[in-house]
């Protein structure tokens, strides 16, 4: 039974063939970007938004959504590497790495068809996973029980039968697409405006978000310079199926989404 819904993708560039054969993993192929944003009307939205229906948002979710549009929108980005080929995914998930409440460590939280759910519905699940402990999230206590000698061949091994081989492996108690297409972690809680995640091979994610602390700074409004919230967008890519016009498009549309997210989210009805 196949793991995920692949197509192979059919036109592939001459650059991008270069980049495959001069990489065999993502631990060489790592380009860092970071994208500033106004904040100003995002702290607004999210106010307004627990206003109308007592759901708290959070960077996290704005971001995840953001990301889920911009993979949408670029289906190149949303793919994986397989045998040295590109495949497309068909659908898009994206995880966060999130801390449980009384928790000591990040877990990952993965949303299938985030581009199709709304802010609500994305926020109800993240709460949800982080709060009750789901499946996917029990299936991670198999790696704790493997001997540290182990680790590495375990990661390539899970990693070659998962993704490679396109394999199920939930009968194992091992998490479906544990990571999705990309993966957004809120940096800014830990104070941090900038922090740059590395690509971890196993994972065979090639989009790493790390959004930093939101912070006030001078910045220039027409002909005034105005005191404003800006937040830093961190970003590592695996350059091997990612390029610069790919990158456009997500950062484009991040920017997009968060600058002005009462027109690209718009606002839920209000709780009576």
């Amino acid at each position: 039974m196949a793991h995920l819904e692949l197509v192979p993708k059919t036109h592939v560039s001459s650059f991008r063939k270069l980049a495959i054969g001069s990489w065999e993993t993502a631990y060489d192929p790592t380009v860092y970007g970071t994208l500033t944003v106004r904040m100003d009307r995002a702290l607004a939205y999210m106010e307004a938004f627990q206003a109308r229906t007592g759901v708290r948002l959070t960077v996290t979710h704005l971001v995840l959504k953001a990301l889920a549009e911009a993979l949408r929108r670029c289906p190149d980005a949303n793919a994986v590497l397989r045998f040295s080929r590109i495949y497309l995914r068909q659908r898009v998930t994206v995880s966060a790495l999130v801390m449980r409440p009384g928790g000591t460590r990040l877990v990952p939280v993965r949303v299938e068809d985030a581009d199709k759910k709304s802010l609500r519905e994305l926020a109800a699940e993240l709460d949800a996973a982080v709060r009750t402990e789901p499946d996917a999230l029990r299936g991670w206590r198999l790696v704790e029980r493997v001997p540290s000698p182990l680790l590495h061949l375990f990661t390539r091994v899970v990693s070659f039968l998962a993704v490679t081989l396109n394999l199920d492996l939930g009968r194992f108690g091992l998490p479906k697409d544990a990571f999705g297409a990309a993966v957004v972690t809120d940096v800014g809680t830990l104070g941090l405006d900038i922090a740059y995640l590395p690509l971890v091979p196993f994972t065979r994610v090639p989009v790493f978000l790390s959004p930093g602390a939101v912070r006030e700074t001078a910045v220039v409004e027409g002909e005034r310079v105005v005191v404003g919230k800006v937040m830093s967008v961190n970003a590592s890519i695996d350059h091997r199926f990612i390029d610069g016009y790919h990158a456009g498009v997500l950062a484009g549309t991040v920017r997009e989404m968060l600058e002005d997210p009462f027109t690209a989210f718009g606002l839920p009805e209000a709780v009576e």
